[in-house]
């Protein structure tokens, strides 16, 4: 235990709740309930499971080690959704201290004595740190490692690190039960982003959202190109939609990914314009547009050198093709969102 750490017999701390919403991860759901069974926190604990309807056999994992464990409860998440199984395993659970798990992340030992520690501290109504990407094959590091850098998925400090303090959103979250459950828990009607739209209440409400990098949870990326894409077009999607929303919470780097993918695209529309006045004798002048694309590619290419560094020629390969996947699948999706040209946005969940 730390010297800060919350000190004195186990029943005076308070009691956690780990909450995580399952639908088809039988590959990874039994490593990241491990990774709470071993934390070294000594206060009293459950770990409540909203399972979705699964068909790769989550729901017989889940039932023997629930039948193993009495501390391990599964609850029914008929919907599937991420917010609406949080919701449900939230209400179906006891203790005043909330901490929320993904099924594809693992818990370092400590995580719930820190976060607890840090709760008791600041008196912050939601306290996460970063979402450490790590990868097995070259192409999951590649993924990683965009993760990881402000190339990828911008600055936020849960993805780059940073100093502790108040934050606009952390990844995943330890949250004082009577803070969440008085902005009315997490909005079942966003299937991603529901993180930083409840961190947004929050904040309205006169909360804290903390951020340190004393937390660190393990998340592991798509393992495929076509995964990935789908993942980032409807975290773009999302994005947009709550762009739209809410006005006054958007940073310029949301508008950035789309952007480029609108100057690209005029770009290429452009010079291939070019090409047909070269081809009948007028002056290609139109040709410069192809001068957006490739300003683009040379980025791509300068951010792989310095990002993949050492990482082997097979990541720094993969990197050349993650990176503007990222961007477009993230930019293409955040237009139809933003603009809501989306006739059914609550079907793209990027899984």
């Amino acid at each position: 235990m730390t010297e800060n750490a919350p000190s004195g017999p186990a029943e005076l701390l308070p009691g956690v709740s780990y909450v995580m919403p399952v639908l088809n991860e039988v590959t990874h759901v039994r490593a990241a309930v491990k990774s709470l069974l071993e934390q070294d926190y000594a206060g009293p604990f459950e770990v409540a499971i909203a399972l979705g309807p699964s068909i790769d056999g989550t729901s017989e994992l889940l039932a023997d080690m629930a039948a193993e464990d009495p501390r391990i409860r599964v609850i029914d998440n008929p919907i599937g959704s991420t917010p609406a199984g949080l919701n449900a395993a939230i209400r179906a659970s006891t203790h005043p201290i909330i901490i929320r798990v993904d099924a594809h992340s693992s818990l370092p030992t400590d995580y719930a004595r820190v976060a607890v520690e840090t709760i008791l501290e600041t008196g912050a109504a939601n306290v996460g740190g970063i979402m450490d990407a790590r990868g097995h094959s070259p192409f999951q590091k590649a993924v990683a490692i965009a993760y990881t850098t402000r190339v990828g998925l911008g600055g936020s400090s849960f993805h780059v690190g940073g100093v502790a303090g108040p934050a606009e959103t952390v990844y995943l979250g330890c949250f004082r039960r009577e803070a969440i459950e008085a902005v009315g828990l997490f909005d079942e009607g966003i299937k991603r982003g529901q993180d930083w739209e409840l961190n947004r209440r929050l904040r309205a409400a006169g909360e804290t959202v903390w951020f340190t990098p004393r937390l660190k949870v393990v998340y592991r990326p798509r393992p495929s190109v076509s995964r990935l894409a789908r993942q980032m077009f409807s975290t773009g999607l999302w994005r947009g939609e709550l762009a739209r929303r809410f006005p006054a919470n958007n940073g310029l780097r949301y508008f950035i990914p789309p952007a480029m993918v609108v100057g690209v695209v005029l770009g290429v529309l452009l010079g291939l314009a070019g090409i047909v006045q070269a081809l009948v004798g007028a002056t290609p002048w139109l040709l410069l547009g192809f001068a957006v694309p490739a300003v683009y590619a040379l980025f791509v290419i300068v951010a792989t050198v310095l990002s993949t560094r050492g990482a082997g020629i097979r990541v720094s390969l993969w990197f050349l093709l993650v990176l503007p996947c990222i961007h477009f699948c993230w930019g293409l999706g955040f237009l139809p969102g933003y603009l809501s040209l989306t006739s059914n946005i609550a079907a793209h969940t990027g899984r």
